[in-house]
Parts: C-alpha cells; structure tokens; sequence
C-alpha cells in the first residue's frame, strides 16, 4: 500500500519502506493524487491527459498515461489501478491519504491526533510545470485544505485554553494564522490564548498588525466579532510592560501554568455556557482547603468569561465581613456590578438602594436620590436581573466562608428569583469555618437548582512532575524526579506552596540543604500557620519576596501588617509614598499573584504568605510605625 502525507513537504512510502525515484516522478505522483482526490477515486482517459499532458500529441500523451499507471501498479499492486470503457479508477486500499485521516480524527473530535497530521499548507513546494489545470486544481486543493487545517487548530486551541493551557493554546492558534494570515476565527484565538497567558499588550498589536494586512491585501475591515473581542481585550485591566518583563534583578518573569486543574476549569466552563445559552440560572461551588488553588482557578474562569462576552462580577470577602450585615452585597455591587451593560434599566428604588451606599453608584445616577430605596437584597436581584436581560452574567464570589448572614440569604433568594435568567453563581469556599446557609444552597443543586459542586485536592505526583516540567526548563529528568519528590513533601501538594518552591529552585535554592518536612500528614495549611510549615516553604516565601522591586517589598509588607483589603491611600500614609510610586507596587504585586485587588482595597492572595511576610519581614519597631502612621483610618477598619 502506498501512504500519502500531503499536508506540508509530501512525503510517500511503500509498505512502510521510502517510495522508489520512478514513484515520485512530478506527473507520477500528481496523477497518483488526484485520482486519490477525485470522487468516488476516478477520471476519465482524457481527462487525465488533458490535466497533465495536455502540451503533448496524443499518441505520446496516452503513452505517458499508461506509463504512470504501469508504475502506480508494481508498486500499490497489480489490482489497484482498473481501466476500463476509458475511465482510470484507483481501487480502494490502494492509496492511503493523511487527509482521509484528518477527517477521520476531526469527525471524532480528536484535535489533537489530527493537529499532528498538519506540517504545512496542502503539497507544499509541489508543482508541475506547463500543467496548467493541475494547478488550478492545486490551487483549489490548497485553499480547501488550508481552511480546514485552520479549523483543526483553532479547535485544538480553544479546547487547550478551556484547560487553562493558555501558552500552548497560544502556539496553536499562531500556527493556524501562520497558514491563512487573514484568517479571523485563527486570530480571535490567538488573541484569546495571548490575554488569558497575560500578553494584553502583545495581542493588541498582534490585532494592529493583522488589521492593516487586511485592509492591504483584501480592503476589508476585521468583523463586528472580532472587534468586540478587541474591546473587551482593552477593557481587561493589564501589566504596565516593564513589570510584565521581568523582575527587579532582570530575570524574566515565568509565569506558572495551571496545572492539574484543566479538568475543573473545563466543566466550570461547560456550565457557564449552558446557563448563558439556555438561559437558566446555576449554581456552581467551588470547595477546598486554603492553599489548594480556589482564587487561581476562579481568576482563569472568570478571565475567560470576560473574553467570552459575559459580564463578570465579583467580590472577595474578608473575616470581618461575617459581623457586617449586608457587607456582602456591597461588595458585589462594587465589584463590577456597576459597570455591566443593562444595569441602567434597574427599577429606581434598587438603583437608589446602592446610590445610598456607594459615591460610585450616586455619581451614575444622581437622579437616584429622589426614590425611596429598595431592601439591599432585592436591590441586587433586581439589578441582576436587569445585567442579566442585556448579556449572561457570572457573578463570582470568593472566601465565601466570610460572607455575612444577610448576603448569603440573599443569594439563595436571587438563585430562585432568576431561575429563568442566564445568570451563573460561583461560590469559591472553604470548610472551615462551616456556613450551614452556603451548605443548604449545595444540597439544592441536582435537585431544584442547576450546577455542580467542585472539590478540589491536592496535586498528585503527575501534576507536580507537569509544573516543575515547565518551571525548570533546564533540569534533566533525573533532577525533576529529586525536586518533584521533595516539593511534594514540603508542599503537601498544595498548588500555592509548590509554585512558591519551584520559583525558588529555579533561582537556586537547594531543597537538599534544608531540613524539615510537613509538620503532621493530616493537618492543614491554616493549621500550621507559620511556625510549623517546613523551613523550604519559608525559605521560597522570601527568596520571592527578595526578587521585587525595593517599593514592592516596602508595600508588600505594609499589607501584611495591615490586614485585610488594604486601601491604596492607607499604604501611602503609612509609607510616605506618592499615590504613583504605590501604585506602581501594587501593579508589580498583583502581577506576580502576592496580591488580589477588590473594589475595597489589596489583600494577600495567600494567608500563609501574609503570615510569613508579616512575621519575618518586618521588625517590631517597623510594624508599630506602620499602624501609627495609618492612625485614624486603621481604627476605623478595626486594625
């Protein structure tokens, strides 16, 4: 059997042995291929002497022909090529096309088997001289086959961005533009893959550069769902670049991979779809220990859910929220609630409820005053409902083990007020302490609400082995297998805690110098907060914290002393810093995930982080002059 790759160089074989000179003949191997391409793989005579010698006389035409199929024959078989009544048929199993193949594996949705088979555009390089007809066939033929091999990637792109692997996603939909340069579905998802990997800057220059070949080499202008996916990609809050480069010493920056989560994300995703497509509301929740990857996994969803045209709103909720009455729903509306396209068509008295509460919302509508406000509950169902009537909405809650009585009520209440709405619930949360009102809104899904209840463990040997893979680039297997299993000890498997020591592996901490291991095999994260975690976890914390700029340190540990959703203005009082330089450090924490902003203020991403900075990064004198400078403003927060 001969066996045909045709999408790149073509490359032939004879039962599994390289294909004879005789075989590869220009007019031999066209012949071969397209009677391999034609329907129901035949032609007549003197269609094929037309196609391919049509510049010779007749009588040496026919003989060419006979000549290349004596040839296809000694070597596909001496029944694979039937002539008979002037038509030249290819026997089936005589010849075997990779493109056959692709369609096979696509069908099944196997993107990935079928993105291996892509090396290239359609018999790239292949030509035959003088055969004009063959060369618009060619022509055709790669054309067919480029847009189909764009498909390909870009379906296996965006099934490895729905995994939350961004940067691979990223190579793919590159190789798909590099195949068709004008091709929109292969650069919307590039520019998906370059925004969720965090290259805000590189994909609006990558759109800059493809509107301009488009308007070059076709006078079109990029279309209505391209442009928006641009504008929600400028909307996204990014890196200034020299943050986004690299570190303070110079060293560029690496940013983990979620590994070990693609599972999780990708039915997170599934469901959000669901609710937007089939507009219903769902409940998705989100439980872990602390340090197990709840906030990471959320920030990708969300990040996605963005690119997708959803509205997103969030809020983080904090200790001290659980004694606040309401402070949950005023997170929520300050948490991008405002902003989101529908929100002006809310009833007066909801709109009037948050005008009251909020300079933000007043400023918006100054006319809000004059109504006699909602309940703050039904305020925020009312305004959702509005968001929800304009777009799908995701409304994202994290640590929602903090979250104050009254708000948690009320979210059951909106989930059953909105079942109709293409309204998505996450709650991000953590067993302790236990809530019995987040629990009872659990045991519903299945029942009488749509969703799903997401338990996240700590990572397995195989994802840890994954994320030192793409960590230390440079380390031979042997030497991943030494770290692999020392981080899974000192790390008990915790996402957050394994990042922090491979971080400071690849800048040269030597995990075997260092003594300790995990305190106890059952306790957890909160459990061994600070004294008890292992000396190398520490030891990453501050390697990482040695590595920012001299005003993100200072920030940083200002933060740590501060507590909880830390407003930029504390930080410059108690710093002596301008409103620039601060945030300048925030910017840089937030981009190396030490800090996550909330319309409140910045709080650590990781309690144990602040713990430890706050703990071996400041001294007595320092903490104390922290506080006083805050004076006034930190009592008001109960610091």
């Amino acid at each position: 059997m001969i066996l045909c790759r045709t999408l790149g160089p073509v490359e032939v074989s004879v039962d599994g042995g390289p294909a004879p000179p005789e075989l590869l003949w220009r007019k031999h191997l066209a012949l071969l291929l397209y009677l391999a391409r034609s329907p129901r793989r035949v032609r007549s005579r003197e269609h094929l002497i037309g196609l391919l010698w049509g510049d010779s006389t007749e009588p040496a035409a026919r003989h060419s022909l006979s000549e290349a199929l004596r040839v296809i024959r000694r070597h596909a078989g001496a029944n694979s090529v039937e002539v008979t009544v002037g038509q030249v048929r290819l026997a089936p199993g005589a010849v075997e096309l990779d493109l056959d193949r692709l369609e096979e594996l696509a069908a099944a949705r196997n993107w990935v088997g079928a993105a291996e088979l892509i090396a290239g555009e359609f018999l790239e390089g292949f030509a035959v001289p003088g055969a004009s007809e063959f060369e618009n066939w060619l022509a055709a033929e790669r054309e067919l086959w480029r847009r189909r091999a764009v498909e390909v990637l870009v379906h296996y792109a965006e099934a490895m961005a729905r995994v939350g692997r961004a940067q691979e996603a990223s190579a793919l939909a590159g190789r798909a533009l590099t195949l068709e340069a004008t091709s929109e579905p292969a650069l919307r998802s590039a520019l998906r893959c370059m925004s969720l990997s965090g290259d805000r800057a590189g994909a609006l220059e990558l759109f800059k550069r493809f509107r301009s070949r488009l308007t070059a080499e076709v006078g079109a202008e990029p279309g209505e769902e391209t442009r928006a996916l641009v504008e929600r990609i400028r909307r996204e809050r990014g890196p200034r670049p020299d943050i986004q480069a690299g570190f303070a010493d110079g060293e560029p920056v690496v940013r983990p991979p979620l590994v070990g989560r693609g599972d999780e994300l990708g039915r997170l995703l599934e469901a959000a779809a669901q609710s937007a497509q089939g507009k219903r509301a769902v409940l998705l929740t989100l439980e872990g220990d602390s340090g197990v990857g709840k906030t990471r996994l959320l920030s990708e969803l969300l990040a996605r859910l963005r690119l997708d045209g959803i509205s997103v709103v969030s809020a983080r909720t904090v200790h001290a929220d659980c004694a606040e009455p309401w402070s949950g729903v005023l997170a929520i509306a300050r948490g991008g609630l405002l902003t989101a396209p529908g929100v002006g068509a809310a009833p007066p008295a909801a709109l009037a409820a948050f005008a009251g509460a909020l300079p933000e919302w007043a400023e918006r509508f100054r006319g809000a005053g004059d109504v006699a406000p909602a309940p703050w509950g039904r305020a925020l169902a009312e305004t959702l409902r509005a968001a929800a009537d304009e777009q799908p909405v995701a409304l994202a809650v994290d640590d929602t083990q903090w979250l104050d009585p009254d708000s948690a009520h009320t979210l059951a209440l909106i989930l059953r007020d909105l079942a109709a709405a293409p309204l998505t619930l996450v709650l991000a949360t953590a067993p302790y302490p236990p809530r019995p009102e987040i629990d009872e809104l659990r045991a519903r899904i299945g029942r009488d609400l749509q969703g799903e209840t997401i338990r996240l463990r700590a990572l397995g040997r195989a994802s840890l082995r994954g994320l030192a893979e793409q960590m230390l680039p440079g380390y031979d297997p042997v030497a991943i297998d030494r770290v692999v299993r020392r981080v899974a000890t000192d790390s008990a498997g915790l996402p957050l805690l394994a990042v922090e020591l491979l971080r400071a592996v690849a800048l040269g901490l030597d995990l075997g110098t260092i003594s300790g291991e995990w305190p106890e095999p059952l306790r957890t994260l909160d459990q061994s907060l600070p004294g008890n975690l292992p000396d190398a976890v520490v030891a990453a914390i501050r390697i990482g914290f040695r590595r920012l700029t001299p005003p993100a340190q200072r920030v940083l540990a200002a933060t740590a002393t501060l507590g909880d959703l830390v407003p930029p203005a504390w930080l410059e009082r108690a710093l002596s810093m301008d409103a620039d330089e601060v945030a300048r450090a925030l910017d840089e924490l937030e981009w190396h995930h030490w800090l996550v902003a909330e319309p409140r203020g910045y709080s650590f991403v990781a309690r144990i982080v602040r713990k430890v900075v706050d703990r071996d990064m400041l001294t007595p004198g320092q903490r104390r002059r922290v506080v006083e400078r805050v004076g006034e403003m930190s009592e008001a927060k109960g610091r």
